[in-house]
């Protein structure tokens, strides 16, 4: 068969655009991106937009390097990105902050930490453990429910839906060949390359990478690859535009380059149910009031709740299929974070035709292998 293109990218989400970006950077390869458009279950439009590194990686120091790779190479992505798109991203690294409110988080925090460095093989990166009085010195608007918190000068913070924007006008002005409403419904690997078909029609492909969020639970089996992906429902409070208060990214509460202030605290496993429910929102509302007593004063302007895209054990998939070796897969809930990454490591890789040893660690084959009794 004549392929349409050398490469098709399944999914336009963050992950999906961030990967033909990367892959488009060098000519001569067509590249294309099937996606669903504004109708798909995008996490993209709900994320947390922070470029984190700090307490990643317990039960898997890999992705702990994974991760702070990517936050390493985030600089260049969006010197790049802004070059070919015009777009400022608004990424900054002044660090972040881990809040805590109490002996027990705080206890819980340094924990975690300690844990997580201690595993072998896992990054060393200093951190910071500040009291009460540490933390006020750099975020004056802390409430007095403030312990105290955890800093390291790795984190930082982007505006998503500026770059989710850039990377499609970038990819766009790199030749790459977006359709969407494509959804697809079934890929047949052949010698030669793949057929995608879906109601719009067929579409034939040298290779595929697979980056439909959730679809990929269904789509992996096609090529001889596995992802069991799940959603965890995420919920965030968006306020009005405020005065500069907040310097620094926290995990749960930032301000973003704009002025309005989101808040984002909370996970749940409820399938596809995507309803605000305002239980959860009210106790994220007051743990960030307590955090910073000024944001009582401001008005909520939205509130919005999306899928996290969660792995068995929350790290990423990232597997070219041994049956048919032009298919790949790649799934995470950190797009974000891990753009950098996609862009400059994964899709290289991608474009040579093979993933590097070491992120052999994140084939789905490890959630096949039998826990020690």
């Amino acid at each position: 068969m004549t392929a349409a293109a050398d490469i098709t990218v399944i999914g336009g989400g963050l992950v999906g655009a961030a990967i033909a970006f990367g892959l488009a950077q060098q000519p001569g390869m067509r590249v294309a991106v099937l996606d669903e458009g504004d109708i798909a279950r995008r996490a993209s439009r709900a994320n947390f937009a922070l470029v984190w590194v700090s307490s990643k990686g317990v039960g898997m120091p890999e992705y702990a390097t994974w991760s702070m790779d990517s936050a390493d190479g985030w600089a260049g992505l969006a010197a790049s990105v802004r070059e070919i798109s015009g777009i400022d991203v608004a990424y900054e690294r002044p660090g972040g902050f881990l809040m805590c409110l109490s002996d027990a988080e705080m206890d819980a925090r340094i924990r975690t930490m300690k844990v997580m460095q201690a595993q072998t093989g896992a990054p060393q990166y200093a951190y910071e453990i500040l009291d009460h009085a540490g933390v006020r010195k750099r975020l004056p608007a802390i409430g007095p429910d403030v312990v105290g918190a955890i800093y390291c000068d790795l984190d930082g913070h982007v505006n998503s839906l500026r770059l989710f924007r850039a990377l499609h006008v970038a990819m766009a002005r790199l030749g790459v060949s977006y359709r969407p409403e494509h959804p697809v419904d079934t890929i047949v690997p052949g010698q030669d390359g793949f057929r995608i078909r879906g109601p719009w029609g067929e579409f034939t492909t040298g290779r595929v990478v697979l980056a439909a969020g959730l679809d990929n639970a269904r789509l992996a089996a096609m090529v001889g690859l596995s992802a069991p992906v799940v959603p965890s429902k995420g919920q965030i409070i968006i306020t009005e535009k405020a005065a500069p208060f907040l310097n620094y990214p926290v995990q749960t509460v930032r301000q973003t380059d704009e002025g309005g202030v989101m808040v984002g605290d909370s996970q749940e496993d409820l399938g596809f149910d995507t309803q605000v429910t305002y239980p959860v929102i009210s106790v994220m509302a007051q743990r960030a009031v307590r955090m910073f007593p000024l944001l009582a004063g401001l008005n909520v302007v939205r509130t919005w709740s999306a899928s996290r895209v969660m792995s068995p054990d929350g790290f990423p998939i990232y597997e070219q299929s041994r049956e048919w070796p032009g298919a790949f897969v790649a799934t995470c809930h950190s797009g974000v974070t891990l753009a950098a990454a996609h862009a400059q490591i994964l899709a290289p890789a991608i474009r040579a035709g093979r993933l590097p040893d070491d992120l052999a660690c994140f084939s789905a084959r490890r959630l096949n292998v039998p826990k020690a009794a």
